[in-house]
């Protein structure tokens, strides 16, 4: 088989696998869109589910984990859907009398730095210009939290750069215990991790996405240039000086 021949044979698989992708993707992102904005039901729908009969209890009874189980892309909600009040944000009990007393946070983000992820607030940002000032303590407002200024690099596959885990910024308003034993256990090689786990709001994904910035922002965690980019980038530089 000639060169051009066997290029030809190829392109058709080539376009399958692309469609493929392009198919996954499609779904992904209107199932995403479907969740963040439901149908609203038509009166002849209310109508005929006033109708039925009653269920069963066991046909009733949620099924475990499924109605949870896309909780942790809360800070990936379209636009119109970020901040809502205690009220609607799902979170707060709507019933309870007291979240009707919490402030919107519309309201108290305003004054706090931006970014363009998840809630629009850059939380490290915040902390490190006193706009918040986290208690170490519950019931002490001066007891000083244990700060610990330790990066761990993990090394990662393929083309993205190594991840930076930065104790410090975590630790200011965090305690240990919060993360270990019970998230990560404290000794090297026994934390596999993995984008999967994290999608599932599993280890990194137990607080991003849900409290602090979503996943989406791939390169606040993968900061850190892999040897062979990094002696390329400064190789460039250096043809490209005077």
């Amino acid at each position: 088989m000639c060169p051009c021949t066997a290029r030809a044979s190829k392109q058709p698989r080539a376009l399958a696998r692309v469609r493929a992708l392009l198919l996954a993707l499609a779904t992904m992102l209107a199932t995403v869109h479907a969740a963040d904005n439901p149908p609203k039901p038509t009166a002849a729908a209310a109508a005929a589910a006033a109708a039925a009969s009653t269920p069963t209890p066991a046909a009733s009874a949620p099924v475990p984990g499924v109605a949870a189980a896309n909780s942790f892309n809360r800070l990936l909600r379209a636009p119109g859907r970020r901040n809502l009040s205690p009220a609607e944000d799902q979170i707060h009990d709507p019933g309870n009398d007291g979240t009707l007393l919490l402030q919107p946070p519309l309201t108290a983000f305003d004054a706090l730095p931006r970014s363009n992820a998840g809630n629009r607030v850059d939380w490290v940002k915040a902390l490190g210009g006193t706009h918040i000032q986290p208690r170490a303590d519950r019931l002490d407002p001066k007891a000083a939290p244990m700060v610990m200024d330790l990066n761990i690099v993990r090394e990662v596959k393929g083309s993205m750069p190594d991840v930076v885990y930065p104790h410090k910024q975590h630790t200011e308003w965090l305690d240990c215990s919060n993360c270990h034993p019970a998230i990560f256990v404290p000794q090297k090689g026994a934390n596999q991790i993995s984008m999967a786990s994290i999608l599932l709001g599993q280890q990194c994904g137990v607080c991003h996405g849900k409290v602090a910035f979503p996943v989406s922002e791939c390169r606040l965690c993968h900061s850190k240039a892999k040897p062979a980019a990094a002696n390329a980038v400064a190789a460039s530089a250096s043809r490209s000086a005077p």
